[in-house]
């Protein structure tokens, strides 16, 4: 359906651009206007009302951040669908078994038998003294001083919130606005994905080699013109590439000069082998990074910190001032005991031992089986099968849960399967022979 500007216009009577949002929006609430209308041109809508093309612009731009309408260049701005709700499909098609296994390497999750014990920090709290009122700082000093020294780069605000998926959650309603082009790893994340969808990005997909990001992908994808890139620094997921310093300044360099917020999901921390990078190294006002604790200390922790942009930041702490206010500063005690805590630190050390020699046995073991397979750092292994809905089957019919590969693409690849091996504590060669057997294209029937 095409709304003429006439039809429009008779029934908006503040014609200031505030108020033309107002009755717009009142109107794609209340089911007077439906969903994939499309609307008048600006300039035959300002022609009718009198004002300038401007005044509409603005308006369209109030609605299109609120989610109510979305402009589609020459295609034109449609009204969208108010009680649409996000979509979290690729999330819950990442595992989707369907049948009980006895090896779930599905999850993405850590070992909860490599985490460290949290009982001595815990038993520590009574001793300590802590903020008895709403108006303390959202971080703990304590827990502050402690992520600074480890940040990779000098933050210009640091906070402290519930996990990663909070922090993107937050990061992403900040700087995505519905119809804008966000650049993301491909294969990337799925969750993120899904967020970047349901906030109306346009996802535009870079490719990756062992460094993470390729600096020819990127330069295609700034082309676009992104609000925003979203990268993994280390143990990037399901490829397991890990950013060197050397491609971090050279993915800074295209960047340079441009408006886009870069952000990177340190997801692995302390059990990844790289050392911690950033772009913010050299683009400390643009870049923010998420430090998350679920892999190394334990996820329901639910703490992550943001540090970085302090535009970016401090927008994000001052909005939580108006809904959760803080994350828990008993939790934030206990993982800035746990950060300094020699028998803590040793216990993430020995994990992060164990999660690589598991991934290499496991790695060289697929190799040894003819099995492409990328995972260099961190818990998972990305490989290359045949036909994934075949090898997810046949692992399924052997006991063993795998992710859906599809999920974690943008654009159409070779079909894969991701493997969370930093859970394989088993026999290897069992799980190697099952993961070619699964990989292999489906024997060729003889005729006769």
């Amino acid at each position: 359906m095409t709304l003429s500007a006439e039809e429009l216009g008779a029934r908006i009577e503040d014609r200031s651009s505030a108020g033309i949002a107002r009755a717009v929006g009142r109107m794609v609430t209340s089911g007077a206007l439906d969903p994939g209308t499309l609307m008048p041109p600006v300039r035959a809508l300002a022609g009718v009302l009198g004002v300038s093309p401007m005044t509409i612009s603005g308006a369209w731009k109030v609605l299109a951040a609120d989610g109510l309408l979305s402009a589609r260049g020459r295609a034109g701005t449609v009204v969208l669908d108010p009680t649409a709700t996000a979509s979290t499909a690729r999330r819950r098609r990442i595992a989707a078994l369907g049948a009980p296994v006895t090896l779930d390497l599905s999850t993405g999750g850590p070992d909860p038998a490599l985490l460290p014990d949290l009982a001595p920090a815990l038993s520590r709290l009574a001793d300590l003294e802590l903020p008895d009122g709403y108006q303390s700082d959202p971080v703990l000093p304590r827990l502050e001083r402690v992520l600074r020294k480890r940040w990779p780069f000098p933050p210009g605000s640091l906070t402290v919130v519930d996990g990663a998926g909070d922090a993107l959650d937050r990061i992403v309603s900040l700087v995505v606005r519905r119809g804008s082009p966000v650049v993301v790893e491909d294969p990337g994340y799925p969750p993120l994905l899904d967020l970047l969808e349901a906030a109306g990005a346009e996802l535009v997909g870079v490719g990756l080699d062992g460094e993470g990001i390729r600096p020819d992908s990127l330069r295609q994808g700034l082309r676009a013109g992104p609000v925003a890139v979203f990268a993994q620094p280390r143990a990037q997921n399901p490829t397991g590439a890990s950013m060197s310093a050397a491609r971090a300044r050279e993915l800074a360099r295209l960047l340079e000069g441009t408006d886009v917020v870069v952000v990177e999901d340190d997801h692995s921390g302390d059990i990844a082998t790289a050392p911690a990078v950033s772009i913010g190294r050299w683009l400390p006002e643009a870049t923010v990074q998420i430090a998350s604790f679920s892999k190394s200390h334990g996820p329901d922790l639910r703490l992550a910190a943001v540090g970085g942009s302090a535009r970016v930041v401090d927008a994000i702490a001052e909005r939580r001032l108006l809904g959760a206010g803080w994350s828990s500063r008993l939790l934030q005690h206990v993982l800035a005991d746990l950060l300094v805590d020699p028998a803590a630190i040793s216990a993430v050390r020995g994990a992060r031992r164990t999660y690589t020699r598991r991934r290499r046995d496991a790695f060289g073991a697929l190799t040894a089986r003819g099995v492409r397979t990328a995972g260099g750092d961190g818990i998972n292994l990305w490989v290359e099968v045949a036909d994934e809905d075949r090898a997810l089957a046949t692992l399924l019919a052997a006991g063993i849960g795998a992710a859906r590969g599809s999920v974690f693409v943008v654009s159409p690849s070779d079909p894969h399967i991701r493997l969370t091996v930093g859970r394989l504590s088993g026999d290897t060669a069992a799980f190697a022979d099952a993961v070619a057997a699964a990989a292999a294209p489906p024997p060729r029937r003889v005729t006769r």
